[in-house]
């Protein structure tokens, strides 16, 4: 008796839970639109209306399919996410995502199928698929991405089936530690070039099945001719050579760097914070800085340069100092000289004196004396004077 009474407790306290449910459902038209089981939840039929993940779902649901709407992948939506941890099947197919942040799905330990094609996605952070474990297909055919490295899926450790078909794809730097039994590549704009050797490399020494193969074509720069991925000649030979090169310049690029910041940061000054700590200037305060201190330097200079040498030039340009005159520049005087006389007015007519005579020989330069040369000309002027 008291087993019934207890039973029939149970019994009506599910059938509240469950209109209470129910109303729920009635008075949320966002789940209202959803088809919801206990144990999965399918909003495919919303006439692209959700752009947010529901948050009055059951946390105990395993399969969320989301197809069809607006969902970006907010961090509110990553928030609601992370409350479903028993999730084996994710659909996030034809939405609006155009990122994939990292740790988009960091709570999904459960999760086995991921899809997410058919959206806007062309950037795809290196730790986006961190904490998904158990993940073994992963869906990202029908997006934008344009670059891609294998070291995204280093933590999908049960991966088996990637599906990347078409991309913008061009190269994919693939590990030879990296296992998978199938995987979708057609579609993409590869290029044979050695950007793509190490898929090629990959393909060949593992047993992965490529599907499509037959579509999964890429071309060489100079010409438009496709060549099967798996079967292009790309020669190895020439790759060794193209990233010795590439290293060199890369080597040679990172020392010149290195020594530019060294050479700025010896000559760039510090200043000393209010905590006693050194802060560097920012950059265009250390050049005008280094350009003022530059400046100061040369004007101090050319100010005691000029005041050494100013008294130097003052005495030269006042001071009269005669020079030794050779032989031909006193002949040459002396006839400068007397045309100048000539050319003077002529003296009046009651003035019988002869003319002096300026000079009657050249006086010649002899060694033995002082080097200067006398000036008949001051003599007889200071001669008529008297």
């Amino acid at each position: 008796m008291l087993s019934l009474r207890n039973n029939g407790k149970a019994l009506n306290m599910k059938l509240s839970w469950l209109v209470i449910w129910a109303g729920t459902l009635s008075f949320n038209p966002v789940s209202a639109d959803c088809n919801i089981t206990a144990q999965m939840v399918t909003c495919e039929e919303s006439g692209r209306n959700l752009s947010n993940i529901p948050t009055n779902l059951f946390q105990n649901i395993t399969k969320l399919s989301l197809k069809n709407n607006k969902i970006a992948l907010k961090d509110s939506d990553k928030e609601v996410l992370q409350s479903f941890i028993n999730l084996t099947e994710l659909y996030l197919n034809e939405n609006t995502i155009t990122v994939l942040y990292n740790n988009s799905f960091c709570n999904l330990t459960k999760l086995v199928i991921l899809d997410i094609s058919n959206n806007h996605i062309s950037t795809v952070h290196k730790a986006a698929f961190a904490g998904l474990n158990q993940l073994s297909v992963l869906n990202l055919s029908y997006n934008m991405i344009t670059q891609l490295d294998s070291d995204i899926f280093t933590s999908l450790r049960s991966l088996t089936v990637l599906n990347l078909q078409y991309n913008f794809l061009k190269s994919f730097h693939i590990k030879s530690s990296f296992k998978l039994i199938k995987i979708v590549l057609a579609g993409n704009p590869w290029n044979c070039s050695c950007d793509l050797l190490d898929l090629q490399i990959w393909l060949t020494v593992t047993n992965v099945t490529m599907e499509n193969e037959g579509n999964t074509t890429c071309t060489f720069s100079n010409t438009t001719e496709k060549f099967s991925v798996k079967m292009a000649a790309i020669q190895p030979a020439d790759c060794k050579i193209e990233k010795t090169s590439l290293k060199t310049t890369v080597a040679f690029t990172s020392d010149i760097k290195l020594r530019s910041i060294a050479l700025l940061t010896a000559l760039t000054p510090n200043i000393t914070g209010n905590n006693g700590t050194h802060a560097e200037l920012p950059l265009g305060k250390s050049w005008t800085f280094l350009a003022g201190v530059l400046g100061f330097v040369l004007g101090t200079t050319l100010l005691i340069f000029t005041a050494i040498k100013c008294p130097t030039w003052y005495h030269y340009l006042i001071s009269y100092s005669h020079r030794r005159l050779e032989e031909n520049d006193s002949e040459m005087f002396e006839h400068e000289f007397s045309a100048d006389m000539s050319s003077s007015p002529a003296q009046s007519s009651t003035n019988n004196e002869d003319p002096i005579v300026i000079s009657e020989k050249i006086h010649v330069f002899v060694s033995g004396e002082d080097g200067y040369i006398e000036d008949k000309y001051i003599d007889s002027y200071v001669t008529e004077e008297r």
